[in-house]
């Protein structure tokens, strides 16, 4: 025997045992051993170090602990034994006593053929998978969906030049770009042909889950994907459990045991459908092989890249993975974006009463917030049910995204935690209500900031030490997920995370404490959003859950935020810099959705640090979402007001919506400088006040939209650059009418020439006849 060798095999065992495996071979062991002695094992190693210790003292033979091996479902570890030709004997015999154990423990080693695991795992999908949850408050009430049905709703769109460099809000923020300018792609157009590789992108709640269970009915039903004999659904948040696991067939073994029993894959066409790449606790790792890694679960995931696979997750960890998948040439990249409008509208039909249909439409179509998230199915469901509710649902409900995030937050509290039907003014006059949402904010704050989606019990002691004697009111706000390893948690929904994060942070941080912590950036304008003083908005009852001088730190905490984004964008001015430009547009941007969701006005306090020099531009074009346009005219209203004026307004935008020939007008009764880059119909959109200078860059335009639509604006011009579209006919008109206006200064583009003077332009045009 050599014992050298033996010693190696038992070590390659140790390694590879999971935590439950721990448990099963001590309960088998319990009678010979004790459970006492049992007890003080706590690691694979220490556990196989006595049972080597016994076989070779004699108590016990290594024929028993492959017996024990067996029933536990890890006939992978037994393969170890093969590496040594002699196994150490032992005189005393012990054998397992099957009579003893529960039927469902023992599992025979009976081979399957591939067919067979084929139809057992398209019954296993069929049964568990044909309807899905949808959570919907109160969470312990989820309404079943049918997902062969509901999903023809979904809009999937191609990404391919995705561009995420944060978690949280920056994705919402892309989502709502994004929803200006897809183009849906046909669910069959994806699936039904076989890739090496789909990634599949979206927010959270947006219908990623949906979309890959909808996949596994339709392999099981023979739909799509017709020539994979073998499809397997992970889910990261599992994966997590079983960090020891070092390979794709052993991973099967414990999530498909009762179907494959200890089937090799290897030389089988298999498809993996991978879910919730976000939730994977090694994603650096896995993304980084240069890193070192000591967790063996991430080996097992990279071996699923030999095969054809369909990886899911929130859009900044598919970002993030397409750079290690770039050998893929037939890869196909998508993203989830909610509900389509038929969608949105079949789901109040069906789940809005009759008399409030109206009125939840009438909600979306006058929140421009509400209505862009009203594709996710988590906010719509949401909102759907807090307007149902009410009996009078204040039109600023929704008005802006905070307090959107306000009337769900206290809506889950009202009605999943407390359940006792009190007014939210009444469940706030309760300090020890105060006292719970605060606490459910600082565990938000302090994951949000580690950037923990998951999390343990033990994460949360750290900052609540009652956690244990409590655990059972937290649950609502967060879910508590039981597992073969015990319970891991996590935020029923993480914009809600986000939320309660922002309301910890206004209420316990100083002004100086939340612009240090980088890690709260995204968090700004909702953190700005709780100072609206409002007094019909529900944010009022969560910005006083201390006791302090709440009227100073509403006033001091706004008026520092959009100080420090001024001095920002100050520091980030050089059109010549590209990387400098887009700084400055991205604080400019998040300067006016932060004064936007305060609902502040310009105070003298303000006013102070927005010089009336400063340069702000509008730009309106295809990719500017309706939230956007709102948050710009509330600013440029009281920017103008103020006494202000405006550097440039620029659209690039054929047809516009009202809220943006709204901006316009606001816009153009004071602005130095306009520039039209598109053949666009203002339908009644006239200017109001004198213009510096006039852009215009037209493409076939008729005579009498040119008249109607740019001539009002010229005449209000002392300068104008015109650059025009070959074919127009009207250019003698043109030159009559820059003749008879103001305008001071001018250049013409024209048929490839540039005319700075009239008579040059017309003697070019009479020798062009």
């Amino acid at each position: 025997m050599d014992n050298k060798k033996y010693k190696e095999v038992l070590l390659k065992i140790a390694k590879n045992l999971l935590d439950n495996d721990v448990k099963e071979i001590k309960f088998y062991y319990s009678q010979q051993i004790g459970y006492n002695h049992l007890e003080k094992i706590e690691s694979p190693i220490e556990l196989i170090q006595t049972l080597e210790q016994r076989m070779l003292l004699g108590f016990d033979n290594n024929e028993a602990f492959v017996e024990i091996l067996k029933i536990i479902g890890r006939n992978d570890l037994i393969n170890y034994f093969s590496e040594v030709s002699i196994l150490p004997e032992s005189s005393t015999s012990f054998s397992v006593n099957k009579d003893s154990l529960n039927s469902s423990d023992i599992r025979p080693n009976v081979k399957k053929d591939i067919s067979e695991i084929c139809t057992a795992l398209k019954s296993c999908y069929l049964t568990n998978y044909g309807k899905i949850n949808e959570v919907q408050p109160p969470l312990k009430s989820p309404a079943n969906v049918d997902l062969m049905h509901k999903f023809v709703d979904l809009c999937i769109v191609d990404t391919v030049n995705t561009e995420i460099d944060a978690v949280y809000s920056v994705e919402r923020k892309k989502f709502l770009e994004k929803q200006m300018l897809y183009t849906t792609i046909p669910y069959s157009e994806i699936f039904m042909k076989e890739r090496s590789l789909i990634l599949i992108s979206g927010i959270a709640g947006i219908g990623k889950t949906w979309l890959l269970r909808k996949c596994l009915l339709d392999w099981s039903n023979n739909r799509i994907w017709k020539n994979v004999k073998l499809v397997f659904y992970l889910e990261c948040r599992r994966l997590n459990q079983y960090q020891s696991i070092s390979n794709i067939n052993e991973l099967l073994n414990v999530f498909y045991k009762d179907i494959i029993n200890d089937f090799n894959i290897s030389n089988h066409p298999a498809l993996f459908i991978i879910d919730g790449l976000d939730e994977f606790n090694y994603l650096n790792e896995l993304i980084n092989p240069s890193l070192s890694c000591n967790y063996p679960i991430v080996n097992a995931l990279k071996e699923v890249q030999k095969y054809k696979y369909v990886l899911a997750g929130r859009v900044y960890a598919i970002d993030q993975y397409q750079s290690i998948s770039t050998e893929h040439s037939d890869k196909l990249t998508i993203q989830i974006m909610g509900f389509n409008e038929n969608g949105i509208n079949n789901y109040i039909e069906n789940n809005v009463s009759e008399e409030k249909k109206d009125v939840v439409k009438a909600t979306f179509k006058e929140s421009a917030i509400a209505k862009s998230m009203s594709s996710v199915p988590f906010y719509l469901s949401s909102m759907c049910k807090i307007i149902s509710d009410s009996k009078n649902v204040n039109k600023n409900s929704f008005l802006t995204m905070t307090d959107m995030y306000a009337n769900i937050f206290l809506f889950f509290l009202q009605k999943h935690i407390f359940k006792n039907n009190e007014l939210i003014y009444q469940i706030m006059e309760n300090d020890s209500n105060k006292k719970y949402i605060l606490n459910i904010c600082k565990i938000a704050y302090q994951l949000f900031v580690e950037n923990k989606v998951i999390f343990s019990k033990e994460d949360i002691q750290t900052f609540i030490i009652d956690f244990d004697e409590n655990n059972d009111n937290f649950f609502g706000f967060i879910e508590r997920i039981e597992t073969n390893l015990g319970y891991y948690y996590q935020f029923a929904h993480l914009t809600i995370m986000e939320f309660c994060a922002s309301v910890y942070a206004y209420n316990c941080l100083s002004s100086e404490e939340i612009l240090a912590d980088k890690r709260l950036k995204s968090c700004l304008s909702m953190i700005c959003g709780l100072t609206n003083k409002n007094q019909n908005s529900l944010l009022k009852f969560l910005v006083n859950l201390i006791t302090s001088k709440q009227s100073s730190k509403e006033s001091l905490c706004l008026f520092s935020i959009l100080d420090h984004l001024l001095k920002l964008i100050r520091q980030s001015k050089n059109e010549n810099d590209p990387y400098k430009y887009k700084l400055e547009t991205y604080y400019v941007n998040l300067f006016i959705e932060c004064f936007y969701e305060s609902q502040s006005s310009f105070t003298d306090e303000i006013k102070l640090i927005v010089d009336k020099r400063e340069w702000w531009r509008i730009l309106i074009d295809d990719g500017k979402t309706s939230y956007k346009t709102s948050c710009e005219n509330y600013f440029v209203n009281h920017y103008i007001k103020s006494g202000r004026k405006l550097s440039k307004l620029c659209v690039k935008k054929n047809i516009l919506s009202d809220e943006e020939k709204n901006l316009i007008i606001q816009c153009s009764t004071n602005v130095r400088e306009i520039g039209f880059w598109r053949p666009i119909k203002f339908e009644g959109c006239k200017p109001k006040d004198k213009i510096e200078r006039l852009w215009i860059s037209n493409y076939f335009i008729t005579k009498k939209d040119f008249e109607e639509n740019f001539l009002p604006w010229i005449n209000l011009c002392e300068e104008l650059f015109l650059f025009l579209y070959d074919d127009i006919d009207f250019i003698e008109e043109i030159c009559e009418w820059i003749c008879c206006s103001n305008v001071k200064v001018f250049g013409i583009g024209y048929r490839g020439k540039y005319f700075k003077n009239l008579d040059e332009l017309k003697n070019f045009i009479t020798r062009k006849k």
